[in-house]
This record gives C-alpha cells, sequence and structure tokens, in this order.
C-alpha cells in the first residue's frame, strides 16, 4: 500500500512505479538472508502504517455519518485489493472498539482463504440460501474483534441472487452485527457484481496498481460508479 490515499480528483493519474537499480556488490549470503529478514520486517511496518492511515481518514476522521460498510476494489485483476481490505479489517479491528467483519465478495476468484488459512465450506452463498444468524456463517480469527465471512460453498449465479432481496437483508443483519464491514470486491473491469455490492455499501476505495492502472480505466470506472449511485470514498495505491 502507498502513504498516498488521495481523493478521486488524483485517482486518474498515471501511476509510475519507482525506478531499481540494475547493478549491486556482491553480498554474503548470510548477509543476503539477514539483510532479507530486515526487509521484510520493515515492509510489514510499512503496510501496518499505511493500512493505519487509511484507517484514520475514512473511519475515524469523519465529522458526520462516518462509513460503516465500504467496499474495496480494483481496477484491474491481480491488483492486492484483498490483501489491502485485510490489513485495513485488522488494522481496524486492533483500533476500534467495535467489531469487525471482513467479507469475501469476490466469488468468482476468491483469494482471502489461503492468508487467513481458513477452508471455504461455509459463508456468504451459503448464507443466502440457508437459515440462521448471520453471525453463524462468519469466523472469528486471532485479530482482535475481526470475523471473516467467506465466499461460501455455492458457486451461484452472481448477478441475479447479489441484486436480490435476500442479500440485501443479509447486509441489513451485517450492519447490526458488526460495528464495521468490509467487502473484498471483484476487479471493476471484468465482472459487473461489484455495481450490486456497491450499492449495499456506504461507498467504496479503488485499489490502484502502481505502474498498471491507466488514467483512461481508471475515469471509466469513477463515471461508471457514480452512474450507479455509488460514492468513491478514496483511492489507494497498491
Amino acid at each position: 500500500m502507498s502513504r498516498n490515499f488521495e481523493l478521486m480528483n488524483q485517482a486518474g493519474q498515471n501511476l509510475e512505479a519507482a525506478p531499481i537499480a540494475t547493478s549491486s556488490p556482491v553480498i554474503p549470503k548470510a548477509d543476503e538472508k539477514v539483510r532479507t529478514i530486515r526487509t521484510r520486517l520493515s515492509l510489514g511496518q510499512v503496510a501496518h502504517e499505511e493500512a493505519l492511515g487509511i484507517v484514520q481518514r475514512l473511519f475515524l476522521q469523519q465529522s458526520q455519518n462516518p462509513p460503516r460498510v465500504v467496499a474495496f476494489a480494483g481496477i484491474d485483476q491481480s491488483n492486492g485489493c484483498s490483501e489491502v481490505s485485510l490489513r485495513v479489517a485488522e488494522t481496524l479491528g486492533g483500533t476500534v472498539a467495535g467489531s469487525v467483519c471482513l467479507v469475501e465478495g469476490n466469488l468468482k476468484s476468491p483469494s482471502l482463504r489461503g492468508p487467513l488459512g481458513t477452508a471455504n465450506h461455509y459463508g456468504l452463498t451459503d448464507a443466502l440460501l440457508k437459515e440462521g444468524p448471520i453471525r453463524s456463517f462468519a469466523r472469528r480469527l486471532q485479530t482482535d474483534d475481526v470475523w471473516f465471512l467467506p465466499c461460501g460453498s455455492h458457486a451461484l449465479d452472481s448477478p441475479n441472487f447479489l441484486n436480490g432481496e435476500v442479500i440485501s437483508a443479509r447486509f441489513d443483519e451485517l450492519r447490526k452485527e458488526f460495528e464495521y464491514v468490509l467487502v473484498d470486491s471483484p476487479p471493476l473491469t471484468r465482472y459487473p457484481d461489484i455495481t450490486a455490492l456497491g450499492r449495499l455499501t456506504d461507498g467504496l476505495v479503488l485499489v490502484l496498481k502502481a505502474s498498471s492502472t491507466r488514467k483512461e480505466a481508471a475515469l471509466e470506472v469513477i463515471e461508471n460508479l457514480r452512474a450507479a449511485q455509488i460514492e468513491v470514498l478514496g483511492a489507494v495505491l497498491n
């Protein structure tokens, strides 16, 4: 993630990665291993600080009616949206007093199960087909009061059931059960699911991929979201 949590007047800029050095002195293997460990620790700390910045700007600095249900969506595929939403959920759970639920809304290409070490036998699609409290379809993570609702075990025709009354009722239940709900959503340029999901939330955060996301694609997505009356809350450079 980046320190730049920008408003949408900057989201359409062409994103350039910092240049990478092409040569470096030879490093002994032992020193190289130590440097690798230090680099990973440093990157982990930076990622935590970036997630904390997003939490503060998005959830804690709003004067009136701060968003409680937020979708995170990338413009392109393989944009790191799942990583961003997971880090923000964990950081939010460690910052606020209320409970947080991370929902796996990318039904066609779910990617949160691996990092969270969970199987995908029960989740959102099961909650749409079966009865029971929404919390019974989620599982509590080992991070404060953070819960995870996987996409579920059923492959459904998502454009149809995501627009139905059942999922609307389930999201109303999520609002009542959890203080905050974060939705990891599919890429905006590949699937229409996000339009239906976005209408169930208080707004959407764009995840832009460095050196990949183009200005034209970002502007087109923003226009489509506004036409669908989905509020764009900000953008994250990943």
